[in-house]
């Protein structure tokens, strides 16, 4: 298999690999002091605004909008991986070039289904980096994996829908710039299975809606954009609200999460391949017993199959990038659950090889790793968990082998 891409690409990922050392890189302990030394962490450094404002001037702005072209790059998801692959190496980095989660699919979502008049209130603003946005599908209540179980109600309610609901892990509706949730709930629970549920927009400041608290993950609240728990109580939108038809939320939702995917496994090659590099550096430089760590076998062990084990995952997620393209979400789904399954756990386990090289320094604020532990722990329930994907594959597989 051979990827070559456009000259087009290869600027792009050249100038935005400059960026990130140039800018981004250094920014990281500003971006996470500002916020540890705020009496209010729900805040957002200054330093934010300012890279991005440079981003969008230097052309690197929504490169992740592939398919279309009046809004975003014109890029096709093979083309956009190795990008979304550079960003990852930061925890900021997405953000930076308004490429981050789940302001991403969001917008995919309102390119894709959303009125004009959702389109110019909520879809430029957040491509032009103004608000930011989230989605709650997930509850505390039910296996949320299962989008049937879902049991927050959207009821008609002449031009109005009245929404009641208990919602958590609602990524970014803490952040101060959330400015609407895409909720999904249940319009009509006598439908067949999936389609029961729709989408609808509830702006953040709608009476009703509740933000009980923001969520954490092994202790890190993830300020300043966090993942919130929320109450809807006779929460009540116009029907002008509903993004597509009443009873399309689930297959909203599953075309949401394809390209989605995706982005998720590239940012976490970026953030394996960088705990890698951060790895190499460490052992060359440090001693013990006598000799320097890096002459040691078990750490060279562990060095050659975090190098494999991170190609592997970036070649099947450029395969799925390429077929979705060239097929459809559908046709590319048992791909697109084989990098689900491995790049979370290739992520986890080569960020852990390297929060031991670097000892007691890899488990605090001052390294990079702790922080790419837990994202890479959290992205293995995240769109799916990985026992979702593998049901989903064995199945498919079984039915393939036996046809």
């Amino acid at each position: 298999m051979h990827f070559e891409y456009s000259p087009k690409v290869r600027d792009l990922l050249g100038r935005l690999e400059r960026f990130m050392e140039d800018h981004v890189y250094p920014a990281e302990h500003e971006y996470h002091d500002f916020i540890e030394r705020s009496e209010n962490r729900w805040v957002i450094p200054p330093v934010m605004e300012q890279l991005k404002a440079r981003a969008r001037s230097e052309g690197l702005w929504n490169l992740f909008l592939a398919k279309f072209d009046d809004y975003g790059s014109g890029l096709t998801n093979l083309e956009y991986a190795p990008l979304a692959e550079v960003m990852g190496r930061s925890f900021i980095g997405p953000e930076v070039f308004n490429c981050n989660a789940p302001d991403t699919g969001n917008m995919e979502l309102l390119a894709r289904y959303g009125s004009e008049a959702q389109k110019q209130q909520w879809l430029l603003p957040l491509l032009n980096g103004e608000i930011r946005s989230a989605f709650a599908m997930t509850e505390p209540a039910v296996a949320s994996s299962d989008a049937t179980n879902i049991e927050c109600r959207i009821e008609r309610d002449g031009d109005d829908y009245v929404i009641n609901g208990h919602k958590w892990w609602t990524t970014g509706a803490p952040d101060p710039r959330c400015a609407f949730l895409i909720v999904m709930g249940k319009t009509d629970p006598d439908a067949p299975p999936h389609h029961q549920q729709t989408q609808v927009i509830v702006p953040m400041d709608t009476p009703g809606l509740k933000l009980l608290r923001p969520l954490r993950v092994f202790g890190d609240d993830d300020a300043p954009h966090g993942h919130a728990e929320i109450l809807f109580e006779n929460v009540r939108v116009p029907v002008g609200n509903r993004i597509g038809g009443e009873g399309q939320g689930f297959e909203i939702a599953q075309s949401r999460l394809g390209p989605g995917r995706i982005h998720h496994c590239m940012r976490l090659i970026g953030s394996a391949q960088r705990a890698l590099e951060l790895m190499c550096a460490r052992v060359e430089h440090r001693v013990a017993f006598g000799k320097k760590l890096s002459e040691q076998g078990s750490i060279r062990e562990d060095i050659a199959r975090s190098l494999c084990e991170i190609e592997q995952a970036r070649l099947l997620t450029l395969k799925a990038a390429d077929k979705m393209d060239r097929t459809s979400y559908k046709d590319a789904r048992d791909l697109i659950a084989m990098i689900k399954i491995i790049a979370p756990t290739m992520a986890q386990q080569v960020i852990d090889r390297a929060i031991q090289a670097h000892g007691a320094l890899g488990l605090c604020q001052d390294s990079f790793l702790p922080r790419a532990f837990a994202n890479a722990r959290a992205i293995r329930l995240a769109d799916g968990p990985d026992q979702v994907h593998m049901a989903s594959l064995g199945k498919a597989v079984i039915k393939r082998y036996t046809a």
